[in-house]
């Protein structure tokens, strides 16, 4: 996010849209919605790297300039800011860490601040303002990418105890740059200086200076300001447990209307529609997206509308008595021993790929065993043979990814053939692969390794009951899905026979002037189910989508009732 072009190559082309000037109106609009002017001495700090809060400033006069600082190297010039211009990116919008220091140019400054209610405000409140400052945020938040700023990961190359946390932030959109002590000195002097062994790798340089060993995807999420500290005794109108596609559509469309609005997830943002590499029959996407740039889109702007995020936040339970709140309100309960307490709920967990019964599957997991397909995993596989096992849509996109990465491609599915489970265009791409190799009525039979790392496996013909062995050391796992509902049990909601919630006209069975739910609600007044994870439901992402809207109208129903 630099202003010299050659550290950007989204600078250099879009560089007025990422740092746009703007004009006396545009500056009098703006001033409308943020704080009381401030200014600021030569060189004094405007906002720290890594600050969790910080405002954004318009530029009156003078100049912010902003400084990338990683924890070890040199400090390097991000951009200056001058009169007409906005500091911040999307981290603005919620509260969370800083991505550079702001430092008041060599003749002061005197600048608006907005803190993150004032700055939705504006975007809401000036669709022009609001255009122009959200393009800006995204493309920053991009170069942000492109240049790997934000968190320095320290860890051995291909080290698989770092790959979960550099998911974790890829799949949330967060900047950040691995390192290999090995491999770079300075990286190296830094651990021997801080006394850290190579036992306590993955390190992880927050965009504070904060050095963590071996973190939690929730620490790391705390350092950098994506899980918030949660009030308890604060009630939102509605509490959506996932951030699938469902779980954000309800979240942009009920935080529009004026709802107050918790979301949580225990991992990422997208579901398993953001681990998909292109999805191509999605409406208005004819050249096909990214899950993750779908989900990314989705995720900013239902932040845009003030909904707060929770990420990683697993709720472990659901207490459906009220809880003594002045209104009528149910409980969450966290993984933390947190709570926190919403009027209604939306069920939005979706469901979760099924792990095979094989031995010894636990112990590979994350060492030759992988859940989805990112390029994280392509890297690690590149050029070498590779077993996906599925025969959805999800695993037909995560063998065109791979097969463009890895030598060869072996697809085990358990059908006789693709045509059931798997969309004709999908089928055709496949068909087309040179280095596929498809095995149908097939299935994982054992799993080989040394040391924890996986380096062979078998799978078995299930007609004849033949046993093929090949020293493949990579697996991706796509074999259907089980429902993210166990968490409900406590609080006696109906589900189906495979663990599928129930809604609406599934519940049909009043009699006597019995209530009857509305279409998306379970059978616990107030709590709805949208998605993946609700019996009958059509399991794409343009369906959940549709769910996740619909079923604001349904909750402004009921909030309307119990209010």
């Amino acid at each position: 996010m630099s202003s010299d072009p050659t550290s950007s190559t989204i600078i250099e082309r879009r560089g007025d849209q990422a740092f746009p000037v703007l004009n006396a109106d545009q500056m009098a609009t703006a001033r409308r919605f943020g704080g009381k002017p401030k200014q600021f001495k030569p060189g004094e700090v405007v906002y720290g790297v890594g600050e969790l809060g910080a405002s954004a400033y318009l530029v009156l006069e003078g100049s912010i300039n902003v400084v990338r600082h990683d924890g070890f190297s040199e400090d390097s010039l991000i951009t200056t800011h001058k009169p007409g211009q906005i500091s911040g990116e999307i981290s603005q919008l919620t509260g969370g860490a800083t991505l550079g220091l702001g430092k008041a140019g060599p003749e002061g400054c005197t600048a608006v601040p907005f803190d993150a209610t004032q700055l939705r405000a504006l975007l809401i409140g000036s669709a022009e303002l609001g255009e122009l400052l959200m393009r800006a945020y995204i493309l920053r938040r991009m170069a942000l990418f492109e240049t790997h700023a934000g968190v320095v990961l320290l860890s051995t190359a291909g080290s698989p105890d770092s790959l979960p946390l550099q998911n974790f932030l890829r799949r949330n959109a967060f900047p950040y740059n691995v390192i290999d002590p090995r491999e770079n000195a300075e990286a190296a002097q830094l651990l021997d200086r801080l006394g850290v062994l190579e036992s306590e790798l993955p390190v992880a340089l927050c965009p504070d200076g904060t050095l963590m060993r071996r973190p939690t995807e929730a620490q790391l999420a705390r350092c950098i300001g994506l899980l918030p500290e949660l009030n308890p005794e604060r009630v939102f109108d509605v509490a959506i447990v996932g951030a699938g596609p469902a779980g954000l559509a309800a979240a942009v469309y009920a935080a529009s209307e004026g709802l107050s609005v918790l979301v949580l997830d225990e991992r990422a943002f997208g579901g398993q529609a953001g681990a998909s590499a292109r999805i191509e029959n999605y409406l208005g996407f004819p050249t096909g997206i990214s899950g993750q740039a779908l989900m990314a889109r989705a995720f900013t702007q239902a932040e845009k509308f003030g909904a707060v995020m929770a990420i990683p936040a697993r709720v472990t339970q659901l207490q459906c008595k009220d809880v003594g709140t002045d209104k009528p309100a149910m409980q969450l309960q966290l993984h933390d021993n947190q709570s926190v307490r919403a009027s209604s709920i939306v069920v939005a967990t979706g469901a979760r790929y099924r792990r095979p019964d094989l031995p010894d599957l636990s112990t590979y997991e994350g060492h030759g065993i992988y859940y989805w397909a990112s390029p994280i995993e392509a890297k690690l596989c590149a050029g070498e043979e590779v077993i996906l096992v599925g025969g959805g849509n999800s695993a037909g996109q995560a063998v065109a990814y791979l097969a463009a990465q890895s030598a060869k491609v072996h697809l085990v599915v358990r059908a006789k053939s693709l045509e059931a489970s798997m969309s004709r265009y999908l089928i055709d791409r496949l068909d087309a692969l040179p280095n596929l190799e498809l095995h149908t009525e097939c299935e994982l039979s054992r799993l080989m390794g040394e040391n924890g790392r996986l380096q062979a496996v078998c799978w078995r013909d299930r007609r004849t009951g033949q046993e093929e062995k090949r020293a493949i050391r990579h697996v991706f796992l796509f074999i259907g899905a089980d429902p993210n509902a166990a968490w409900l049990a406590d609080c006696a909601i109906e589900i189906d026979a495979k663990g599928f919630v129930k809604t609406g006209l599934d519940l049909l069975k009043e009699k006597d002037g019995q209530r009857i739910p509305a279409p998306l609600e379970t059978s616990r007044r107030g709590v709805f189910a949208v998605g993946d994870v609700r019996a009958a439901s059509v399991k794409r992402v343009a369906s959940a989508v549709g769910e996740g809207a619909a079923v604001v109208a349904q909750l402004h129903a009921y909030l309307a009732g119990i209010h």
